[in-house]
């Protein structure tokens, strides 16, 4: 462990920020640009700045990796090129990505480029971070949610390098699989502009009742993570990089949490397990900074709990540590760390003055003067000479040891002295910093930034729904028999993973088939030891039930299913982002054969995008997919799945079910999503099916849902709002989109 390199990677919100960081003692800094970044709301760089910002962390030693890891539009993929080629040209270190065509696009175009998967991408196991590392991944930020034991497994596998964080606020959700704020208020988490919403109060029902006690509305807020206890668990685990969150905070605020974890880290290299001991006054200190009702270790080594939940609101009022802050003001947020450099110099009668520096790697740069000359009066000595030539004042470059030699009775002007020592640092800077840049883009053509024509279908979209319980089971079954003596088109049923039974798979498969209609089984949103398990252990019975497709709902599936030898068709599900058309190819690459439309695309986006595939047009939208659970927090752990409702401020109710077979709650928004009425608009996308997602919903509710879907998808004609969605659904992001 002692020769492993660590990495302590820092939050800059802003050019503060991440001077306060490399004066604390940070290795390298994440920050974002003025576009593409999971951050919109920080004070992000230009252009100008962010140049500026790479050279000042290379002068440093120090590293910069640039977020660009939100979903990319389709309008918006033309422009990735320029944006980041001056970026790449100064020699930005990586890019962070969660959008699959933004991966493709930088390692064609970039190639020289390391890109980090962002947590952002929910990867949650090590058959994912293969397929990543295969498409020329380096560096992966597994899901927060995993455990060390997970971690571990990535790393062996794999060899990736594993980013995790280490401090900072924790989201209630797996990080890209939330759409809280964006269904609610139009503010994507997925476009960097989240609002937050998780940290709202709320109420939990069930059965009629409020579960939660009324000083304890704060379900969906997570406590902040803490982990100096853990630094040698998380390192042994084979986690390189520690990341502290924060880019919406304070340079005092990233000072100081670096300059603790720093003393951490160091601490644990130099003394290993038996000497590594925390002390209560740097526990003390980071509450200090930041605390938003306590602290947790995260999910290390546990699955969720009460314990990580704020649950009550935080005090108005709390006292300041002024004497911390003036400190780390003092000492890390406005002061300028210099270089340190060596140097020498000859100044000699008759002869040009020659000045030479180096740097603490080995960078030399030398520079003449003017020829110095005979002295008429007081000459000058070599001391008077070294501090002037020691006054670097503005320059990032500080002497540590400079000696002067003179010959002669030397005269030589202090603006000449001047000169030479600032060119010289100028051209040990320009030395140290031609390491870094690159030259060696390659820019697009036209034709692969053009999305390709959406192909006509050779047969009307098939007619899908995806069911949760028995009871809708039997009753689409029922009708889709009716339906295809109405109507010749293809019909199919999801069946969910976490509610089916694999011992009726075969049965409710066979009996699909026997009415003509096609059986998929929908894989879980989630995918981690509890899925992996699980499949395994029915092997068989999946790969006899006789299903038409699988449904993809996690970056793990196909990686899994492929090791496994299953070699059904895979159709993604919506949380499978295809935003733009090199992500809907690259997802094709990744075993897609058929994809889902995103959700958050409103419908010229969609058309523009090139992506065709399945598109959803009923259904209450999962808005968190979350490893903590509500029943749990509120009632304790009943290990069997329940509905329960969260009531926010403005009494609007989200349905939550708890997935107990793969452990992880759905929160559904609190309207369905229908775009019953607007055929036209959806069959002009040319869809390959057109889906219903029945979760919730009374098999009474669901018939009437569906008839009105299917006379007016399945027959053509302008069906009648059922009275069960009267005033009561959401056209959600078809028409507004989100920024």
């Amino acid at each position: 462990m002692k020769n492993r390199t660590v990495e302590i990677l820092a939050p800059a919100g802003s050019y503060e920020s991440m001077v306060a960081a490399v004066n604390a003692g940070a290795d390298a800094v994440y920050i974002g640009g003025s576009r593409f970044g999971a951050r919109a709301y920080a004070n992000n760089l230009d252009e100008e700045t962010m140049v500026k910002a790479i050279n000042f962390m290379h002068l440093h030693g120090c590293r910069i990796y640039m977020t660009v890891n939100t979903l990319v539009k389709e309008k918006e993929m033309s422009d990735l090129y320029s944006y980041l080629k001056p970026y790449y040209e100064a020699g930005l270190d990586a890019v962070l990505v969660q959008d699959m065509g933004a991966l493709t696009y930088i390692r064609k175009h970039f190639p020289d480029l390391p890109v980090h998967i962002s947590t952002q991408m929910t990867v949650t196991g090590k058959y994912s971070a293969r397929d990543l590392k295969a498409l020329g991944a380096v560096r992966v930020v597994p899901a927060r949610e995993l455990s060390l034991k997970e971690i571990r497994e990535i790393y062996d596998d794999t060899g990736l390098e594993v980013e995790t964080f280490v401090h900072g606020a924790l989201c209630y959700c797996y990080s890209g699989q939330c759409l809280f704020s964006s269904l609610i208020g139009g503010r994507s988490g997925n476009r960097g502009r989240c609002a937050q919403t998780c940290r709202l109060p709320f109420d939990a029902e069930q059965n009629g009742k409020y579960v939660n006690k009324k000083n304890e509305k704060y379900i969906l807020s997570l406590k902040d993570l803490c982990t100096l206890d853990l630094i040698p668990d998380i390192l042994e685990a084979g986690v390189c990089s520690l990341k502290i969150e924060g880019r919406m905070k304070s340079p005092r605020y990233t000072a100081g949490v670096v300059s603790i974890y720093r003393k951490y880290v160091d601490l644990y290299l130099k003394e290993g397990r038996a000497g590594y001991h925390v002390e209560k006054a740097d526990r003390d200190d980071l509450l200090a900074l930041f605390d938003r009702g306590g602290q947790s270790q995260g999910y290390y080594h546990t699955h969720n709990g009460r314990d990580m939940v704020v649950l009550k609101e935080k005090p108005e009022y709390r006292d300041v540590d002024q004497e911390l802050f003036d400190y780390l003001d003092r000492t890390y947020v406005n002061v300028e760390k210099k270089i340190p450099v060596t140097g020498s110099a000859y100044i000699a009668v008759g002869k040009p003055g020659y000045c030479s520096v180096s740097d603490t790697a080995g960078k030399t740069a030398g520079e003449e003067s003017q020829p110095a000359e005979e002295a008429k009066n007081a000459p000058m000595d070599a001391e008077r000479i070294r501090k002037q030539l020691s006054k670097t004042g503005d320059s990032m470059f500080t002497f540590t040891d400079l000696t002067v030699e003179c010959e002669g009775n030397v005269f030589m002007p202090v603006q000449a002295l001047n000169k030479m020592r600032r060119e010289v640092l100028e051209k040990l800077q320009d030395e140290i910093l031609s390491g870094y840049r690159r030259n060696s883009s390659v820019p697009p053509t036209k034709e692969e930034e053009r999305a390709p024509e959406k192909a006509d279908l050779e047969e009307r979209p098939e007619f899908t729904v995806f069911v949760q319980t028995k009871q809708q089971f039997e009753m689409v079954l029922g009708k889709f028999k009716m339906y295809r003596k109405l109507s010749e088109r293809s019909y199919g049923i999801y069946l969910a993973a976490e509610s089916f039974d694999a011992q009726e798979w075969k049965k409710l498969a066979d009996r699909c088939h026997e009415a003509g209609v096609r059986c998929y089984l929908m894989m879980p949103r989630i995918f981690r030891k509890e899925a992996e398990q699980y499949f395994r252990k029915q092997m068989e019975l999946l790969t006899s039930a006789g299903f038409d497709a699988l449904g993809i709902g996690s970056m793990e599936e196909p990686g899994f299913l492929r090791e496994a030898g299953i070699e059904l068709p895979m159709y993604f599900d919506q949380g499978m982002y295809s935003w733009n058309h090199l992500a809907g190819a690259a997802m094709e690459r990744y075993g897609a054969d058929r994809l889902t439309i995103p959700v958050e695309l409103n419908e010229r986006e969609i058309r523009d995008s090139g992506v065709q595939g399945e598109m959803i047009v009923y259904g209450y939208l999962p808005m968190m997919i979350s490893a903590q659970c509500i029943r749990k927090t509120t009632l304790g752990c009943s290990g069997k799945p329940e509905v329960m409702w969260l009531k926010d401020r403005k009494d609007m109710r989200f349905p939550v079910v708890n997935q107990c077979r793969f452990c992880y709650n759905t929160i559904y928004n609190s309207a369905p999503l229908s775009l019953l009425g607007l055929s036209e608009q959806v069959t002009g996308l040319k869809p390959n099916a057109v889906r219903l997602n029945f979760t919730v919903e009374e098999p009474a509710a669901a018939g009437e849902i569906l008839d009105a879907f299917f006379e007016e998808y399945g027959m053509g004609e302008k069906a009648a709002e059922p009275p069960v969605l009267r005033n009561q659904f959401t056209r959600g992001h078809f028409k507004r989109g989100v920024e």
